[in-house]
Order: structure tokens, then C-alpha cells, then sequence
């Protein structure tokens, strides 16, 4: 609910107070007001006084006494509707003491109108904010490597006979993807166009899916594409690690043992 200002619940009672009725040592002015006053004492006295005067002045009466020289065009009842008179010098409807016109459309707290705290926006420079962080997290996952190769050595196989080809000779891990694929098409097709596609499809991903949150649950979109992308090329690797034997044959594993070194 709305806070109403304290200046404003002033104004209003001492407009209750002044709308109250007067005591009983005016008893004259009470008897000369409308029957009204009686019936609804929410009607100021001046008003009511200004409606017998234009009451009086449209029966072809005196002018009103307050010398305004003229007529207001007042409802009898509260809340009704009046024309205003023809005349130019009559007082407009609705007008207050004075003339006033002045009307209180609402009550409003200035926080709603004014914004005066800035708002929060999901956005970080690149430098130094993100690029920082990246440059201490290949520090990092260097200083990590040079350890480790020193007290691990690389699983490194003989030296290279060029008189023996092994059998199955398999490309590395991340490229046996790419040669089981060339076991179900052509070369052109297993090579440039599904590669390709796949490509172009994880470039133009940002631009189709512009949903800016971090959030995984609402980014539908972008995680059902990298899970196609990542299970597709998984399989594949697999297959040609563990399911491929002798002259690159499909074989079972748990019958004629890995073909697969690292």
C-alpha cells in the first residue's frame, strides 16, 4: 500500500476540521443553509453558500452576496456531475476556494519515480577481468606439466622401423575420430564435410542462441548441441581404440584382446 506524505494527511484534517459542523452559538447561519447540511454534513459552509447563491441568481434573484458578480455552477448532491454556465465570468467547475483548479491525481513514493541506485549489468571488460584469469590458468596448467614430466616419463614406444608398418597402425587418440570416419565414406565426405558441418554449426552457435545466462539449466540450446557434438566424436574414438583390430577389421574386444598402445 501506498505511503501517504505527512503534509498531505495535515491537509486533509484540518479540511475535516473546517468541514465539521459549527457549534451550537451559530445557530443562526445553520438555520439559513440548505436543507442539505443537515443530511450530509460532509459539504463545507462555503459551499453550500455558493450554492444558494447561484440557486438564488438563477431564479432571477440578488447577486450573490460575496460580490463576485458571478454564478458557479454547483451539484446538489456530492459527486454529481454540473455543466458549467454559458457566461465568461463564471467560476469553472470544480474549482476550489479561490478559484483554484489545482487536483491531486495520486500519491506516489519518490523511489518509484526516481531511480537512483544504478543498476546491475552482467557484463565484465575482457582486460583485465577475463584475460587475467586465463593468463594465470595456463601458468598454472604449465607449472603443472613441467612437474610432472619430471618424475613421470612419456609412454614412448621403440624406435621407428621403416622396413615394419605396425598392424592395426592407428593415428593418436584424438584423430582415430577422424579414421573411423574414413572406414564408412569417402574421404571427401569423411574428411572435409562432416567436419566441416560440424564446424560451421559451433561457430554460428553463439549467434543462434543469444541467451546471455551462465546458469547450465538455461541454456538448453547451447548444451544439447556441445553433447551431440562431444557423445558423436566419443564413440567414434572409442570404436577405433578398443573395436579395431588387424587391418583396421571391427573386432570384440573381450574375444581377440586391444589392438590399442598408447
Amino acid at each position: 500500500m501506498t505511503e501517504i506524505p505527512e503534509h498531505l494527511l495535515k491537509r486533509a484534517k484540518a479540511a475535516r476540521e473546517q468541514a465539521a459542523p459549527e457549534p451550537a452559538a451559530d445557530s443562526a447561519a445553520a438555520t439559513e443553509a440548505p436543507s442539505e447540511a443537515s443530511s450530509d454534513p460532509r459539504i463545507p459552509d462555503h459551499l453550500l453558500q455558493r450554492s444558494k447563491a447561484a440557486k438564488a441568481s438563477k431564479s432571477g434573484g440578488d447577486a450573490p452576496a460575496d460580490g463576485g458578480g458571478g454564478s458557479v455552477a454547483v451539484a446538489d448532491k456530492v459527486g454529481a456531475v454540473v455543466a458549467a454556465p454559458s457566461d465568461a465570468g463564471s467560476v469553472p467547475v470544480g474549482a476550489g476556494p479561490g478559484g483554484h483548479t489545482q487536483r491531486l491525481l495520486t500519491v506516489v513514493k519518490s523511489g518509484s519515480i526516481q531511480d537512483v541506485k544504478a543498476t546491475p549489468v552482467d557484463k565484465v571488460h575482457t582486460w583485465p577481468h577475463l584475460l587475467a584469469a586465463e593468463f594465470v590458468a595456463a601458468l598454472a596448467c604449465t607449472a603443472f606439466t613441467f612437474i610432472f614430466s619430471v618424475f613421470v616419463n612419456a609412454p614412448l614406444l621403440q624406435l621407428a622401423n621403416t622396413n615394419q608398418t605396425p598392424n592395426p597402425s592407428k593415428a593418436p587418440w584424438y584423430f582415430l575420430g577422424l579414421q573411423e570416419l574414413l572406414t564408412m565414406f569417402h574421404p571427401m565426405v569423411a574428411g572435409v564435410t562432416i567436419p566441416g558441418v560440424g564446424l560451421i554449426f559451433l561457430i554460428l552457435a553463439p549467434f543462434v542462441d543469444r541467451n546471455r545466462s551462465i546458469k547450465p539449466e538455461d541454456r538448453k540450446f547451447a548444451t544439447s548441441l556441445m553433447t551431440v557434438h562431444i557423445m558423436f566424436w566419443a564413440v567414434l574414438v572409442l570404436i577405433g581404440s578398443f573395436f579395431r583390430g588387424p587391418g583396421f577389421n571391427f573386432v570384440l574386444p573381450w574375444v581377440d584382446g586391444l589392438f590399442f598402445e598408447l
